[in-house]
């Protein structure tokens, strides 16, 4: 079992991977990332072997591990698997959830996750994405909620792109919407605005991907992430 220091290194590393702080498709530089890190490589490769099974790194034998690829239809499958994922934890929410829970939910989403007018990028998606786990809890089905987590990882980079091309939150009517339907135990129009909230066409994809690939190279990904929320609208 891997020990503490194994898992700090894998936490930094998979860090800069979900944020494309290592850009997409270039050859890992194990003995520069060593250094960086402060670490030895024995430990550094333990961690990258995990992120290989996550899919955040490729590995090909004789060359080396590589940053994940940033292309539009893998992103698209990503979002479209979430869509799936996440109007079945609604569905199975309604049914599962007690009241005391469903309450406390809603008790969160108006507290913290409503208003997000001077927020940065990051803090904002990091709301919404608990919003969206919180239900997923309540479906009680954890290989679930872990499966929504391996994907929020995947897109996390293309929403901070997204909310940062929008500039305006245009979710929090869906999302009172969603947790209405939960607390009224409608669980056909939970999934219907849930999954019509969160689904993105290829075309929304491909737009946010090219901007996302520009501003890795032009901006880099703590620029975006930490960019203030200026404006709410409704």
């Amino acid at each position: 079992m891997a020990g503490p220091r194994v898992d700090d290194i894998y936490d930094q590393v998979k860090a800069m991977a979900v944020s494309f702080r290592l850009r997409p498709g270039d050859r890992l530089n194990e003995v520069a990332l060593s250094k960086d890190l402060g670490v030895s490589r024995t430990p550094l490769r333990e961690a990258l072997n995990r992120l290989v099974a996550e899919r955040l790194f490729d590995f090909r034998p004789g060359q080396g591990f590589f940053c994940r690829p940033l292309d539009a239809q893998s992103v698209f499958d990503l979002f479209e698997l979430r869509q799936i994922i996440e109007t079945a934890a609604a569905r199975a929410a309604c049914s599962k959830a007690s009241d005391k829970d469903l309450q406390n939910l809603r008790d969160e989403l108006y507290s913290t996750g409503i208003d997000i007018t001077g927020l940065t990028v990051e803090e904002a998606v990091s709301r919404d994405e608990a919003f969206h786990l919180g239900i997923a809890k309540l479906s009680g089905n954890m290989e679930l909620l872990q499966t929504l987590m391996r994907i929020n990882e995947g897109i996390r980079y293309i929403r901070w792109i997204s909310m940062s091309m929008d500039r305006v939150q245009r979710s929090k009517d869906e999302h009172k919407r969603v947790m209405q339907a939960l607390m009224e135990r409608d669980a056909q129009e939970a999934a219907h605005v849930l999954g019509a909230h969160i689904t993105k066409r290829m075309d929304q994809v491909q737009d946010a991907v090219r901007h996302g690939i520009s501003s890795i190279y032009m901006e880099g990904s703590e620029e975006i992430s930490a960019r203030i929320i200026e404006e709410v609208e409704g």
